[in-house]
Order: C-alpha cells, then structure tokens, then sequence
C-alpha cells in the first residue's frame, strides 16, 4: 500500500444506519406514512393506540357540524348512521379475511367476547361443559369467559393454546397474538384442533388484525372479536367488531338481546324476535361520533395489501432485533417474541431487569414504547408508518440509555 492511500473504517452504527435509509427508500409502503399525524420521535406503540390519519379531523368536525348539527335526527338515514354497524364491518373484513356480512362493528372487546364466548357454548349444545382459555391471555378475556362460564353452568380452564381438548370443551379462547410477547399463535392448526374435539373456536384478533394475515373464512373459525384502536387507527376507545361465520349466524344466540338487533328494532314489541345474519351481533344504539371515525380513519387502507403489511412487519422486526444484538451489550435484555416468523406477531418484547426506568427514559428521549411490568419492554412496529430508520433509531437509544442506567440482574 502506497503513503497517499488512505483508508475508512465504517462503524456498525453507520453501516446499519445505510440500510436503513436503503431499505425505506426501497420500501412500497413508506409513502403512506404521510397519512399520519406523527412528529420527530419514534412511535413504536401503535400495538395500544394507533396513530391518527390526519384527515380524520375534518371528518369528524362534518360529522359534529352537518350531520348531528344540522340534520339531526335525520342523520339516522341521510347520514347511514343506522346502517354504519355493518357498513363499517365489511370494511374490516377484507382486513381479516372475511367475506361482507359477517362482522357488525359497535360495544367494547370485552363486551364482544363476553357475547362470542356464551354464543358458543350455546351453539355447542349439551353434555359439554368446559371453556378453555389461552392461560396467558389479556386479563379480561379470561375475566369475561368466567363470567359467561358463570352464566352457562360451565367451568374455565386455563391451558396453554396447544394443550389437547376433549370430549367435555365446549368453546376454546385464544389470542391470536399474546399481547405480552407477541407470539404468533397457529389460527389453522388450533381451528382445526378445536373442531376435531368437537368444540368452538372464538378468537381474539386485537393484536393481529392490520398487521397480518388472518384468513378467518379459509381456515374455518367460528366466532371472532377484535379492538380497532392498534393497527386498525380507529382511535381511543374505538369500537370494537364481531366476527360470526355465515353458517353460524342463524344459531348465533347472544346473551345481550337488544332492541338493535331485533328483526323489527321500531316495532317496540314486548317479545324478542332476533334480525338475521350479522345483526344479531348488535345491541343498543351504537357510538355513532366513534364509529364514523373508526370510518373515516380506515380510509388508509384503501388499496394496501396485508400480505405487503406482514412483508414489511417482519423484515421491521428483523432489522430492528438486528440491530439491538450489534449495538446492545450482551446480557442487558433479551428477546422473549420468537425469532421464527410463523411465530411471531408485529411487535419485540425485550426483557430486561430495569425496564421501567429504561422505557420512561427511552420516552423522556423520543421513543415511544411501552411496560408490561415486571420487566418486559414492548416496541410496536406499525408497517403503515414505522420505517427502517425508525427502527436503527430505537435500537441505538436504546442501547444509549442503558449505558445510562445501572445494570441489576443481567437476562438470559
């Protein structure tokens, strides 16, 4: 090597910095991050409330203004207000993988799964009398299915997904996603494991539904619930939907019979005669303000595949583990989402010993997260407006601020 050559060392943080840039630019969804209403930081928690699109406002003020404003009353049919129950449900369908007229929008997940879990064991019949639960399930799904276990005479038993059913289940819970981990948990195999022992399945879609595919017609389940506030941008405390498979509507026998979803809701009869199809899902007079905006926000779907969303949210995912291996010190945290694709959702559950004062100072420092205590740190990665950059970003704060903060017990 002659004295005028020079040379370069390019450092790791460079390096993944470069591929970073490279694969945003290169990335058919980075455009529909201008939808959003974000800042400079780094929002990586849309696994509890998704962003807001920003054109939703002015839908919302015509909403305020025109349609309760001014037409009042005669917004219930000028508006669509009465009919936006099943219009919005088969906007999400295709979300989920489900033909039109099987998903009616409207009351809370909790409320939803409380109807999906007693219609099931209705639907299950007699001489069953088992409700199993995911035993890592959100808290008020297991909260609900005592409940309806409760209301039904049955008893809930808590297993891990794969466990074997037998002759006793009348209805499985589960969690597509844990929402802790955000374990990928298999929806065909446990369908089909379900059905053969002669069971129900419910599923819980809140961590899955806009981050991936579901395929809720093709691999046959049963009933369905799902939040719209995470990947579904519907906003806090949106409402929820109810996924009921075609062949079961006619049989679907809800717990909560209410005047919407009486075959004749004016008639004001004294006798409860239950609509058909999807309907039957309904019960009171639906949040018509948070509805419309569940509406409006999912205009950000139009024209984007969920096969190109799970694209994304993996080599997301990928690149972003990646980078916490190169620029964390080892034994300071350690992923508990599985690395293997088929098992994992659209977020990385890190555990680390000092995890609430790593998340608030990973906030006070731009990087949105969250805590599921005692010691897990959860990074949402939304496709529709989380880039690669973000994700060397997060990385690399990440590993600054626990050069910050004293180690206690490292992870294995």
């Amino acid at each position: 090597m002659s004295e005028n050559t020079t040379t370069t060392t390019t450092t790791p943080t460079q390096n993944f910095r470069e591929r970073a840039l490279k694969l945003d630019a290169a990335d058919p969804l980075a455009e529909r991050r201008a939808l959003f209403a974000l800042d400079d930081g780094v929002y990586l928690d849309g696994n509890s409330l998704g962003a807001l699109p920003v054109h939703v406002p002015a839908r919302v003020q015509d909403v305020l203004t025109r349609q309760w404003g001014e037409l009042r009353i005669r917004s219930w049919d000028e508006s669509g207000w009465w009919t936006a129950p099943e219009r919005i449900g088969d906007r999400i369908a295709p979300l989920v993988g489900a033909a039109a007229g099987q998903i009616v929008v409207g009351d809370s997940t909790s409320v939803n799964v409380f109807k999906a879990v007693v219609a099931a064991v209705r639907i299950a019949g007699e001489g069953r009398d088992e409700i199993l639960v995911d035993a890592t399930t959100f808290p008020t799904d297991g909260y609900i299915a005592s409940a309806a276990a409760r209301l039904t005479g049955h008893r809930v038993v808590p297993v891990a997904p794969a466990d074997v059913l037998g002759p006793r289940t009348a209805a499985v819970l589960l969690n597509h996603v844990d929402y802790r981990s955000g374990r990928l948990h298999d929806l065909p195999g446990l369908t089909a494991a379900v059905h053969a022992a002669g069971a129900v399945a419910v599923w819980d879609l809140c961590h899955s539904a806009g981050a991936l595919p579901v395929g809720l017609d093709e691999h046959g389940v049963d009933l369905a619930v799902g939040c719209t506030y995470k990947y579904l941008n519907g906003g806090p405390g949106s409402p929820a939907y109810l996924y009921v498979a075609e062949r079961h509507q006619a049989a679907f026998d809800s717990p909560l019979p209410g005047w919407n979803s009486h075959a004749d809701p004016f008639g004001m009869t004294a006798d409860y005669a239950p609509a058909d199809g999807s309907v039957r899902g309904r019960v009171g007079t639906p949040d018509i303000v948070s509805m419309l905006t569940l509406e409006a926000a999912l205009d950000v779907w139009d024209g984007v595949s969920v096969d190109a969303v799970r694209a994304k949210s993996l080599a997301l995912t990928d690149f972003f583990l990646e980078c916490v291996e190169a620029y964390v010190p080892a034994g300071r945290v350690a992923s508990v989402t599985p690395a293997a694709h088929a098992e994992r959702g659209s977020q990385v559950a890190l555990r680390c010993a000092e995890a609430e004062p790593v998340m608030r100072r990973l906030i006070e420092r731009g990087v949105v997260g969250d805590l599921r205590r005692p010691d897990v740190l959860r990074f949402g990665f939304t496709p529709l407006y989380v880039g690669f950059a973000d994700a060397e970003r997060a990385a690399r704060i990440l590993a600054e601020v626990l050069a910050e903060v004293p180690a206690g017990n490292t992870v294995g």
